[in-house]
Order: structure tokens, then C-alpha cells, then sequence
């Protein structure tokens, strides 16, 4: 076997089609797209390059045919919040083979020790943890537009090289075409009619305003959590930018409490249902698909986030919010299921919520990580 860094447009090309080839009689598996990758790895493009750097790998069998691939990150804001320096890998695909996976992982080890980290996190991404974070471990269906997708082997080949479960990103699936539960209702209406209360819904010609907004609250509402790194105004503006062209505003909904932003959740039509012809290439024929798909319609959602400040996280914000979202659903007849995701095990707040809307279990991925 042959490992080579990615340093090369012919290697960047090969590093994208390793996932191809892994998946290629999986009809479960939908191709992330190509430039939704790329941009990770472009410092024009994703602000994480400021503060850290990432690096890429393909591996060939003795035959030169691509059987794996791995990406190496270190995030300097976040890098020294463990008990140890720690970086990351992700974008890890590879055959059923034990050799293989330990030489993917002792490269990029090799690459984090040589700059000074102590163990690695994985699989993760080198970027806000809404997508390509975590390893698929239950629930090997579907995958919604950001959410990773592994063949069942992966978790033992992890295991095996000694990583060990961080934690658990639980994701729970709501019928939409189901009423919410009474006391959630009762609730949710009662909040929503409390004087100073508002709620709207994201208007895209103000879009400075609510990457404020969502900044201000994310940082409050997940300042206590581990390993937490404030987000960046640029971090946000980028994901709205990048989002702008599945999104439907009135999915985007923002709670005020006299004024004051106070929580959030970010919905967006699964765009998988619409890129999974496309292989993964936005090229003319494949934009000319994807408008289309757009045009037409999807059935499912995925909430990316939410976020709640803390001093305002039992007003019960969260249940007034999902009460106007369906205000505008329902009346629409499109969608009928909203994915959930994903909610780390230790969050037992938005754990709660999920379980008063009535939702059901759906996937289980798992955060790891390797001490070295």
C-alpha cells in the first residue's frame, strides 16, 4: 500500500472519488458534493484556516487502486480546551481492510504529533460541528444533507486502532403530520402570547441582522459546554451564504424577548433528496437537476441547530417556535417528516425537547478519541 498527500489537482480529484468507489453499490449512501468538500479545504473560503490548518491523504493498494482516505485538522481555539492538545480527523473512508485503516490513522497521527497534539479527535470536520461530524454506529439509513454516512465496519476498524466514544450525537425524527402533544401545545401557545414575546422568521434581505442574532445567542447558549469555542460573525455569514441556496426563510425562525435575541432553530429542506442523482457533481447538467429537484420539492426537513440563551431556557421558547414552524407547514401539504439532529447525550435540555414533541429515535453517531 501506498499513502500520498494530497497536493495535486489530479490527488484532490482522487481524494473525492475514494467515496465513490466505497459506496458505489450502496443505495442507501447519498455523494456529499464535490464542492461542499472542496471548500472545507480552501483557506479562501472557510475561515478556519485562520486559526489552524488541515492536510489530506489517498491511499492505493499495491495495484495503484484507491482504497482509502483520511484528513488531518488542527483548530488552535480548540486544540488546547482537552486534557490534552487535541486535533482531528475526518472524511475517513476506506475498504474493510485492518492494515489499511491503521496506516490512514498512523499518518495522520504521525502529522498531529509532529505538531505537538497528544491524541485525535474523529471523525470529525475542520469546522462548525453541524456537518460531516461523527460515525454513523445505528441507524444506517437515509442521510440527511450534512450528516455523515459509513459503512457498519467502520466503527470495529476505529475501535480497533484505540479510539474510544467522547460522546454520542443522538438524532430523533418528528411526523410532522401528527399533532404535538397536548401539554407541549399547551405550553407553546401560552409562550407564545406573553407580552414582550415575538417570533419571526428569517427575512433574507436582513441577513447581517440575524448572523448577529444567531451569534449572540449561540455563543450564550453553549458557553458552558466542553471543548466550546466561540463562533465568529465571518463562521456565520459564510454558513448563511452557503445555505441561501436550499433554504426557505420561513424554516428559519428567531424568538425575541422584549427585544432582546433569545433563541433560535435553523431548519432546511433535506437537500439530499435533491443532490443524490448528481453523484456529487454540480456541473451544468447537474445545477439543471438540482433547480429542478428545488422547483419540485422535498418532503423532509433537518433542523441544524438550535440555540437558546441561558438566562431564557425554561420560558419555553423552543416549544413557541416549533408551534409557528408548523403554523407554515401544515398548510403547505409538502413536508411531512423534520429530522432532529444532531443532540449530544450530554445535552439534556434539547434531549427534552425532542422527547415533548413526540419525536422518535432515528440515528446514533459517535464523536471519538484516540490518546496517543
Amino acid at each position: 500500500m501506498k499513502i500520498l498527500e494530497v497536493n495535486s489537482p489530479k490527488r484532490e480529484k482522487d481524494f473525492l472519488d475514494v467515496a465513490r468507489i466505497i459506496y458505489k453499490n450502496d443505495s442507501v449512501w447519498v455523494c456529499p458534493l464535490d464542492n461542499d468538500i472542496k471548500t472545507v479545504f480552501d483557506p479562501k473560503k472557510n475561515s478556519y484556516h485562520a486559526h489552524g490548518k488541515a492536510i489530506r491523504w489517498i491511499l492505493l493498494d499495491d495495484n495503484k487502486n484507491l482504497i482509502g482516505r483520511i484528513a488531518a485538522f488542527i483548530n488552535d481555539k480548540k486544540a488546547n480546551t482537552f486534557a490534552q492538545p487535541t486535533g482531528g480527523v475526518g472524511f475517513v473512508e476506506c475498504i474493510d481492510n485492518d492494515a489499511a485503516f491503521k496506516l490512514l490513522f498512523d499518518t495522520a497521527r504521525k502529522w498531529l504529533k509532529e505538531n505537538r497534539m497528544q491524541a485525535m479527535e474523529g471523525p470529525i470536520n475542520f469546522g462548525e460541528n453541524d456537518t460531516f461530524w461523527g460515525l454513523l454506529i445505528e441507524g444506517f439509513t437515509h442521510p440527511s444533507y450534512g450528516m455523515n454516512y459509513n459503512k457498519p465496519y467502520y466503527q470495529k476498524h476505529f475501535e480497533n486502532y484505540g479510539f474510544v466514544n467522547e460522546y454520542n450525537q443522538l438524532t430523533n425524527h418528528l411526523d410532522i403530520t401528527k399533532p404535538f402533544p397536548e401539554r407541549f401545545t399547551k405550553i407553546a401557545n401560552w409562550v407564545s402570547n406573553k407580552p414582550g414575546y415575538t417570533f419571526e422568521y428569517l427575512d433574507p434581505k436582513n441577513f447581517d441582522k440575524y448572523a448577529k442574532d444567531f451569534m449572540e445567542i449561540y455563543n450564550d447558549g453553549w458557553k458552558n459546554f466542553d471543548h466550546f469555542a466561540p463562533i465568529k460573525l465571518e463562521t456565520v455569514q459564510e454558513s448563511f451564504e452557503q445555505m441561501k441556496q436550499i433554504m426557505d426563510p420561513k424554516l428559519i425562525w428567531f424568538a425575541y424577548i422584549n427585544g432582546e435575541p433569545a433563541s433560535f432553530v435553523v431548519i432546511l429542506p433535506d437537500a439530499n433528496l435533491m443532490i443524490k442523482p448528481l453523484n456529487g457533481k454540480l456541473d451544468l447538467i447537474g445545477k439543471l437537476k438540482f433547480v429542478y429537484k428545488r422547483w419540485k420539492g422535498v418532503n423532509r426537513m433537518r433542523a441544524i441547530v438550535m440555540g437558546t440563551k441561558q438566562k431564557f431556557q425554561k420560558h419555553g421558547l423552543e416549544s413557541a417556535i416549533f408551534i409557528k414552524l408548523k403554523e407554515y407547514v401544515i398548510p403547505m401539504k409538502q413536508y411531512d417528516e423534520l429530522e432532529l439532529s444532531w443532540v449530544g447525550d450530554f445535552n439534556d435540555k434539547m434531549l427534552a425537547i425532542h422527547d415533548a414533541t413526540g419525536s422518535v429515535f432515528g440515528k446514533k453517531h459517535a464523536t471519538m478519541i484516540c490518546v496517543f
